[in-house]
């Protein structure tokens, strides 16, 4: 843990689907932390995740808290639970939606104390929007529901992160078809400005560069294997360099992730999801991590689900959200700091 870390408020972690590996992640992280940190706190019930201790075999204390800022001196001894009561037990692998109002209470009541100070950063578990679903959750997923929560009318982008890439798809969950009639310039641009600003204030980056990947193979061969380069991407990339942003592109996306053209670039704006997140996770599978930029609060997430088929088994690896709180930990610290300024 930084100094720099060592004054943030705690992390709030929440429960994420009770039935995936949430559970089991936030124990192996914590194990993982609890020495050097970054201190963090889970909002969820204190009997699941002691049951899922318990089968782990992992000796595990649980202190539960009534108040975040006293995650930060249980850290150490013990895994801090801010109560969120289920309202069914939970069978590993077999989510319930009777169990949804708690995980979206988590979510809301994670971000209140952010918004609040008394939570450093929103670090989220795995969800399943199928269940949420069935209870009458109406958004598409973390990121839109976040943004409502946030209450600004903020335009959330999201990116994927490891130590070796940041990537960022312009695009994001839709058919590749329905992708490309949606790919628009303001799109580009409004994600080529809210990454760079990130990139500046969350990140540490001064003068940041961003890669644009075309849309089509040779980004269109000038015009031969698809004209979308010319009449949707360079013309943004144009509107940002306007903007004072540093851009490079559009570049054929076969040649933008190999170790040479990552050194170069600060992170790339890719034109839909599987462009993203394919070099993405192939880079570091284990080690990735979601970031929701935009926001008036940070956010960071393991960028893998909810694994049904092993959980209750102990056999998910936690690295991924071990990542997300280091880098939650360093990103509000980096915004306080810039705030302070």
């Amino acid at each position: 843990m930084t100094a720099r870390q060592s004054s943030m408020p705690p992390l709030a972690v929440t429960s994420g689907e009770p039935a995936g590996i949430g559970p089991e992640i936030t124990i192996k992280a914590w194990h993982a932390t609890r020495r050097e940190g970054p201190p963090f706190f889970f909002l969820g019930d204190p009997d699941q995740i002691s049951q899922a201790a318990v089968r782990m075999g992992l000796a595990t204390e649980i202190a539960v808290i009534a108040r975040a800022d006293e995650a930060a001196a249980a850290f150490p001894r013990s895994l801090p639970v801010l109560p969120e009561k289920l309202t069914v037990p939970v069978v590993p692998g077999s989510p319930d939606p009777r169990n949804a109002n708690a995980v979206l209470s988590s979510i809301r009541r994670a971000v209140e104390l952010v918004r609040a100070g008394e939570a450093g950063a929103v670090v989220t578990n795995p969800i399943h929007k199928g269940v949420l679903y069935e209870a009458g959750f109406r958004h598409p997923g973390h990121t839109e529901f976040l943004a409502e929560l946030a209450g600004g009318g903020e335009r959330p982008v999201m990116m994927l992160a490891c130590p070796e890439l940041r990537v960022v798809p312009v695009t994001v969950h839709l058919s590749l078809a329905d992708a490309v009639k949606a790919l628009k310039r303001t799109e580009i641009v409004a994600c080529g400005e809210i990454t760079a600003h990130a990139l500046r204030i969350d990140f540490g980056i001064a003068d940041p560069v961003l890669a644009v990947a075309g849309l089509n193979p040779h980004a269109g061969e000038g015009g031969h294997l698809g004209r979308e380069e010319i009449e949707v991407i360079a013309p943004a990339i144009e509107e940002l360099r306007a903007k004072g942003i540093r851009v490079k592109g559009p570049a054929p996306a076969d040649t933008l992730f190999h170790p040479r053209a990552r050194a170069s670039v600060s992170a790339v704006l890719c034109m839909y999801h599987d462009q993203a997140l394919i070099p993405l996770k192939t880079i570091d599978f284990d080690g990735g991590v979601n970031v929701t930029l935009g926001l008036p609060f940070v956010r960071t997430s393991p960028d893998h689900g909810t694994a049904f088929d092993i959980a209750g088994t102990g056999k998910a690896n936690a690295d991924s959200l071990i990542a997300s709180l280091r880098m939650g930990a360093d990103m509000a610290a980096r915004r306080a700091a810039h705030a302070a300024r």
